[in-house]
């Protein structure tokens, strides 16, 4: 692993964990935490805002004022701005989707919540998503928060990820296992 690798994904966790800190010492981690969702749709809905953060050739003072009009307009609190503001001082704004990714998943573990992948062969109705993530939470004991995935290449099928285990129910994996059987034969 290269050092400056290793570096981000130190200055990642650090500005990650200073946020949740700040948080939780002024009573905001849940105004935050919906905060930090929000710009995260920024992310995926706004190219300009993606080229504002990952652009290293834009000035600091220009995303800081960029960074002060979006807190505004989405009335961000004093210290999730003054975090942004920071971020935009100290030349790590292009960091700011992993920070907030970290800082969510911090959240979330302090919860005691597990996060789990749904790949299926079919889009499912919220209901049949609702119901699978009620069984999950059941068998953890503990509540899961579902990443659902509509994968039309399982054929037929699902497959589920909680951590390092791995439940294949797909005829994809079923045709590739029958595939390995016969060339074996």
């Amino acid at each position: 692993m290269s050092s400056k690798s290793s570096f981000s994904n130190t200055t990642i966790e650090r500005y990650a964990l200073a946020l949740y800190e700040l948080g939780k010492e002024n009573s905001e981690l849940d105004k935050i935490e919906i905060e930090s969702k929000n710009i995260q749709e920024l992310f995926q809905h706004s190219s300009e805002f993606v080229n504002l953060i990952k652009n290293p050739t834009n000035n600091k003072n220009e995303q800081m004022n960029v960074i002060k009009k979006i807190s505004t307009r989405f009335q961000f609190s004093n210290t999730f701005t003054k975090f942004l503001c920071l971020l935009c001082f100290k030349r790590r704004l292009f960091f700011l989707g992993k920070i907030l990714n970290n800082f969510l998943n911090i959240i979330s573990k302090g919860r005691g919540e597990i996060k789990a992948q749904l790949s299926s062969s079919k889009e499912l109705s919220s209901h049949e998503l609702e119901n699978i993530q009620k069984e999950l939470s059941e068998s953890f004991t503990s509540k899961i928060i579902l990443e659902y995935k509509y994968d039309p290449s399982l054929i037929g099928g699902l497959i589920i990820q909680v951590g390092s285990l791995m439940i294949d129910a797909s005829i994809k994996n079923q045709l590739k296992k029958l595939e390995i059987k016969m060339i074996g034969t």
